[in-house]
């Protein structure tokens, strides 16, 4: 009898590998080779009068992380995504257990709206926000209208419109994740916990939030990744002089020209992002266990 070697036909081992290769290519066309390149361009040297030159220094990093002004710009970068999870998990969490508990057809009119921003450019989303809280928006004139300010609150070039527009536009980021971890739950453990006796709060604590960890988790790590890297709200909300580290790679790029400069500043952004995400990751999910097993 001939075998599946003998009759050329791939071993069962090789078969995902195979099926995999199509999208395992276009993934490493479109992401991985791009941050190849990259990195091998941030360690060129530049010139101001003769642009990239073919030698190659460590001349980018050491400007970028011996600079205090770009130590102030990536400081600014991770207190913004930090904010911006933070007030995603508080908003988006208890949103999409409320929303779970919704009866037809109102779940699904809620979840399309709370979804409805995804739909809509960012870059639309972001006007409409630069529109509502500047100084003749609908926000400062309602404050002053009610009394609550006598004078415009300045809202617009402020790290705080930014820290706004962001969380509307990334908090469904954090519904989608939580709610994924929703579907699995059984209600009937709840059910059971409360019959014994337990609190409302220690059911949230002991059974559900246990549970929904996962998708907390997941959705702060997308929200926080997306913050970090987010170019066009804290361009448009935080203006030229509130870089974080997203505009400023665009300004070393386009403006200075400065292209190995950018590069650095855009490799150093993915390594502080990978290194924060993973070491967080690591250290609240020993945190809530060692809670949770209390």
């Amino acid at each position: 009898m001939q075998t599946a070697r003998d009759s050329g036909a791939p071993r069962a081992g090789a078969a995902p590998w195979l099926l995999a290769a199509p999208a395992l290519l276009l993934f490493c066309g479109l992401l991985l080779v791009p941050l190849l390149l990259t990195a091998v361009l941030s360690f060129h040297a530049f010139d101001g009068s003769q642009g990239v030159l073919a030698t190659y220094t460590l001349a980018n990093y050491a400007e970028v992380l011996g600079d205090s002004y770009y130590h102030e710009i990536f400081l600014r970068t991770a207190g913004m995504a930090l904010a911006v999870t933070v007030l995603c998990v508080v908003l988006g969490v208890p949103e999409t257990i409320i929303l779970s508990r919704m009866k037809s057809p109102w779940r699904s009119l809620f979840l399309i709206v709370i979804l409805g921003p995804l739909l809509i450019s960012v870059v639309v989303r972001t006007l409409g926000w630069a529109i509502l809280l500047g100084n003749n928006g609908l926000l400062n004139n309602a404050l002053q209208a009610l009394g609550i300010v006598s004078e415009p609150v300045k809202l617009v070039f402020t790290m705080t419109g930014v820290i706004i527009g962001l969380t509307h536009v990334l908090v469904p980021f954090m519904v989608i994740s939580v709610w994924a971890t929703l579907q699995k739950l059984d209600p009937q453990i709840e059910h059971a916990a409360r019959s014994l006796g337990a609190p409302p709060f220690a059911v949230f604590r002991r059974v559900v939030l246990p549970q929904l960890l996962p998708g907390v988790l997941s959705g702060s790590i997308i929200v926080f990744a997306l913050a970090a890297s987010a170019f066009a709200t804290p361009a448009l909300l935080g203006g030229r002089r509130l870089k974080v580290a997203a505009t400023a790679a665009y300004d070393e790029f386009l403006n200075t020209l400065n292209w190995p400069l950018g590069a650095t500043v855009a490799v150093l952004l993915l390594i502080a992002n990978i290194a924060i995400i993973v070491g967080c990751n690591r250290w609240i999910e020993r945190r809530f266990r060692s809670v949770f097993e209390a």
